[in-house]
Formats: C-alpha cells, structure tokens, sequence
C-alpha cells in the first residue's frame, strides 16, 4: 500500500490520563504523590470545612496503591470534598456515568448514614447525584458503584465529582477513601476504555498503526521505566509510574487497553520495548541487559503468545482474550526468538553503522514548513537494500529555522497552520512515492491538552469537552483516506520547488488517486495526462484544504480551515489550478 498513515502515543501532554483514556478523575488512586502534603491533594477540594489528608493507609486498598484520602468530619449539614477532573468535566444529560470508589472506617463506630456520590457545577448546583447507605462497622474496604445520570446538561465544563455525607450525623468520624473513578460512555463501550470523541477522531483518519506507549515515555531512568506487567489486570494493582514528562501515568490505559483499542479502531501496533537505554542518560551495559530482554520477550508474548506454553499469553487469556493480537512490529528487541517480527532500531538511519544491519530505522524530524516542501525528495536517494523506514515522528514546528524548538515570539507554531500542513503534504508525497521503503510515517504529537501542554503544534487537540482538528489532520486524513495499492508513475516535481504530486491507483475499483501540494504563496497550475487508460471519467471529486497561510484551527475558532468537496472537470488531460498553500485530492475513475 503506498501511503500507510500511523499515529504516535507519545505522553508528553496528557494523550493518555486526561486524554484519550476516557477516566475524568484527575489523582484519583493519589499515586506515586508523597502523603501529607499539599500536592498530593492535586485536584481535590474540601466540601465545608471538612479536613482531608492525603495518609499513606496502615492497611492500603492494594500493595500497589498504598495511599488513601483520609476525611475527618465537622459538625456541618453537608460535608465532604470535590475533584475538578482534567481542567474540568462534561456533564452531558444524555450520559450515564459510572462512579465508584473504596472506603473503610479506620475505627469501627456505630455511624450510619447515606455516602452521596454527584457531578455539580462549580457554583454549587447539582447536576447528578446517587446514593448508597454506609455504615461505621466497615473496617475493610468496600467498593461503591453508582450510577450518575444527569438531569441537565452542563453549558461549560466548569463542573466536579463530589463526594458527601451528613455532617451533623456523621460528627467527628473519620473515613478513609480510596481508588476513585468517574467514566462517561466509551468507545465501543469498553470496560475501563477510552473517551469517545477523540477515539473517533483518531479513528476518523484511517490510520493503519499506531505506536505506543511512546518512544518518549519509556523511562528517565531504569526505575521508573514503562513495565507492560504493570499496566495489565486490576486497575488496584497498577502503582503507575511518574512519566517522562513530569506528570504521574495512572497506567489506568495498560497494554491490554491500548491493545483493545487498536482492535476497535482497525489499526495494527507498532509496540515500543525498553531496551537499557533512559532519558536520563543512563544506560546498562551488556552484560547488565538479560532481565529486560526477558521482560520485552514476555511483554511480546502477552501480545502474541499461546497460552498452552507461555505465562505471560496465559495472561492475557485469562484477562478476556485467548486469541493472539496482531503484532508485526516491535521498536528494538532480540530477533531470534520472534522470527515473524520485523525489529525497527531507533538509532539514526546509518550513522553509526549497526551489526547486525537493522531490518528496518524509526527517523524523526522537526522542522520548518519550507524544509519539508524542499526535502519531498529525502527518500528518493536511498539504496534499495531490503533496509526499510517508518517514518515515527515528524512535524512542521516551527517558520524560524535558526531556532527550531524556540517559543512562539520567535516563530514556533502553537497549532499547525496552513502552511505548514501543505509543506508536510509536499513532503508526504515523497513518501508516497517511496513506499517500496518507508511503510508507515506518523505526525507527532498526536494528542495536546490545551490546559496543560509541553510541546506544540500538535495534531489534534483537545480540552475537557471538545475536540480540535488542526489543518495537518485534516492533510493527514485526506492522504490516509484517499489511497490506492498502485504506484503510477509520472514526470517529478521539481527538487526544492514548491508543487509537489503523486498518483496512486486502487486497482479494484479503478480510483485514482491524484494528490497535489502547494506550498507557495502563488496559485500554480499543473496538467494531468492520464492517456495510459482506455476510459477516464469527464469529471471528478476535488477535496480541498486551503486557506491564508498562517490560518489554525484553535478551541476558539475550531473550523476554520476545513476541507471542501465538490466536483470538477477531467479526462484524459486535464489541468489543474492548485491554491497558493494548499493540499487537494482529485479522485477520477479510470479503466
């Protein structure tokens, strides 16, 4: 296939907790924070007065979750504590959320009374609530699910999850919580799953892979590493871990559900495996290494294992899935035993030469629109030598090429724009081109939450209600979307030249294909002569992304560069006008 659009988890910015994974409960299970202070409080608040103290639990809910949130209750009506979500919740009329946690009584009582679970806004004005009777002698934990249905929608997210109990009643108790969660609908309605508007939007492009848990969320040292066996089984046996980026991954989204969602989406993996090396710096020698090779072999196993003879594939069997997942590749690892994986090295194409010669180079690049459109032709000069490329990361990030990862005042991009989308399309072309080596390429970052973000332009962004496409998914979508299984050949572009092309053809059907890329401040024209087909429909469909050249989609101004359809004139020849910054996809049928 010549054009295989991937996308990239890479957690910089909340693409996983608060993000893609649908929980809305921001330090819900009060993970790898330090007790008794402040900040490990992060997103709650006391309700009246009530005193809550984040305790490390003389007898935890889990091993793994050793903290809990400790109430002690005033004499007031109503008493307990809130949590403002990711920068906010939707509350949506036409939902049912499901709320649950744990609670025990450190010292047993005589208290009884009603444990009110809700969502309300901001000023006070319930929107949802449910209960459910508790009662002092509950010494161990006990788990609470409740169903939260909301009279009336929310006009902003400017809303909480709030947890209460009769003060007056409940004087002077003490009551320990822990393992909250609040989840909306999900995506295919997965258990535990992910949030539906950005799964849908990620799966609206069509993507073929998807690469996770992300070349940059592997680790900062070798103790905090990602451990796919801590991600996998009940949420109360994941510790998380604090993520590259600074912030704590619950690992709420674990193997398991990335693996599910890539099944519901109708992508194939690209799983990254740890491989001795740390942001940090540090590396293990070789003779250090046997331990993590075995964790990565049985990380893949869980993957694709029988569970007749592996411990690991047992595992995920007895987790709802017996059947093996697709996996066909894997960014470093040890070849021998997984004859059937095609390994990708992360290290640069070529530089250092590497023994053995890699199956296949993951290559990154950020840089500036013009640099794309002027390098369209960056794979045409590689040697055909069975080596291939995956394209993982790039981006348009920056107009200022002298300081490409500098702020805004001095040309960084705080969303893609559309220049840069039709200098990316330019270079895209290439890679269509050039599919015989590179199969599969993947814009990065994927995800930005908009409240709390390291790293733009991104592609899709989002806040706690909606949805941004930026102008680069849109160029994404109509390369990924609009693809055939043949190469046609025709007259190149010119190097360095700001109109770039290509042709491809599904030979089932007698689509083609033609995919033009303007990225100059002038309209150019361009004829197409397709003589080679004994039949060539009079006219055609024209899907086109314009726009001015700094224009973005932004939460503000959400659509304001959006491809347009319409119909145009074709045939045998015909010519073409292409936009000044521009991206189109003028579908014929020819036979």
């Amino acid at each position: 296939m010549p054009d295989r659009v991937a996308q990239l988890n890479d957690d910089r910015i909340s693409i996983g907790d608060g993000g893609l994974y649908a929980e809305m409960l921001q330090n819900r299970a009060f993970q790898q924070v330090t007790p008794n202070t402040t900040a490990a409080l992060a997103a709650w608040q006391p309700i009246n007065n009530a005193e809550l103290t984040v305790i490390a639990d003389t007898l935890p809910v889990s091993d793994a979750l050793p903290n809990s949130l400790q109430l002690s209750v005033p004499r007031t009506r109503r008493v307990g504590f809130s949590n403002e979500g990711f920068w906010g919740i939707k509350v949506d009329s036409s939902w049912t959320y499901k709320a649950s946690l744990f609670f025990r009584f450190p010292v047993s009582s005589s208290f009884s009374g009603a444990l009110t679970v809700g969502l309300q806004t901001n000023d006070g004005e319930i929107l949802a609530q449910n209960f459910t009777q508790i009662h002092g002698t509950t010494t161990r934990w006990t788990q609470v699910n409740l169903e939260l249905h909301p009279t009336a929608s929310a006009s902003d997210v400017n809303n909480n999850f709030f947890v209460t109990i009769d003060g007056a009643a409940g004087a002077n108790q003490t009551i320990n919580f822990a393992m909250f969660s609040l989840f909306p609908p999900t995506f295919k309605n997965r258990a535990n799953g992910m949030r539906v508007d950005i799964a849908e939007t990620l799966a609206e492009m069509g993507p073929s892979f998807f690469r996770f848990p992300g070349g940059n969320n592997l680790g900062q040292t070798t103790a905090t590493r990602w451990q796919w066996n801590a991600t996998v089984g009940s949420l109360l046996d994941r510790p998380g871990r604090v993520g590259d980026w600074g912030y704590v991954n619950t690992d709420g989204l674990g193997l398991l559900e990335y693996l599910q969602f890539f099944e519901d989406a109708g992508m194939e993996p690209i799983m990254a495996v740890w491989a001795g090396y740390s942001l940090g710096g540090t590396s293990l020698a070789e003779n250090q290494l046997d331990p993590y090779i075995q964790q990565a072999k049985d990380q893949i196993n869980f993957v694709i294992g029988d569970p007749a003879t592996s411990a690991p594939a047992e595992l995920r069997a007895s987790l709802g899935h017996p059947e093996p997942f697709k996996l066909r590749f894997v960014e470093v690892g040890n070849e021998t035993e997984f004859p059937q994986i095609r390994f990708i090295a992360t290290s640069d194409a070529w530089d250092p030469i590497l023994s053995p010669v890699p199956q296949s180079y993951d290559v990154h690049v950020y840089q500036t629109p013009t640099w794309f459109y002027q390098n369209a032709f960056y794979y045409d000069d590689f040697e055909r030598n069975g080596t291939t490329y995956f394209e993982g990361e790039y981006a348009a990030i920056s107009t200022n090429p002298n300081d490409i990862f500098g702020t805004p005042a001095d040309g960084r991009l705080p969303f893609p724009t559309v220049q840069s989308a039709s200098g990316e399309a330019a270079f895209m072309t290439g890679l269509e081109r050039n599919s015989d080596i590179v199969f599969a390429a993947s814009y990065a970052p994927l995800l930005q939450h908009v409240n709390s973000t390291q790293w733009t332009p991104d592609l899709v962004s989002f806040d706690a209600g909606s949805v941004i496409k930026s102008t680069s998914f849109y160029a994404q979508k109509l390369f990924s979307l609009n693809r055939g299984d043949q190469y046609l050949p025709s007259t190149l572009p010119t190097r360095g030249d700001t109109l770039h092309w290509s042709v491809t053809r599904a030979s089932s059907s007698g689509q083609t294909f033609i995919k033009v890329a303007n990225a100059g401040s002038s309209a150019e024209s361009i004829t197409f002569q397709l003589t080679q087909f004994g039949t060539v429909s009079g006219s055609g469909t024209l899907q086109l992304l314009t726009g001015s050249e700094t224009a973005s989609n932004t939460p503000e101004a959400p659509e304001t560069v959006v491809p347009k359809t319409s119909t145009i004139r074709t045939g045998k020849t015909f010519t073409y006008n292409a936009p000044a910054f521009s991206v189109s996809v003028i579908t014929v049928t020819t036979h």
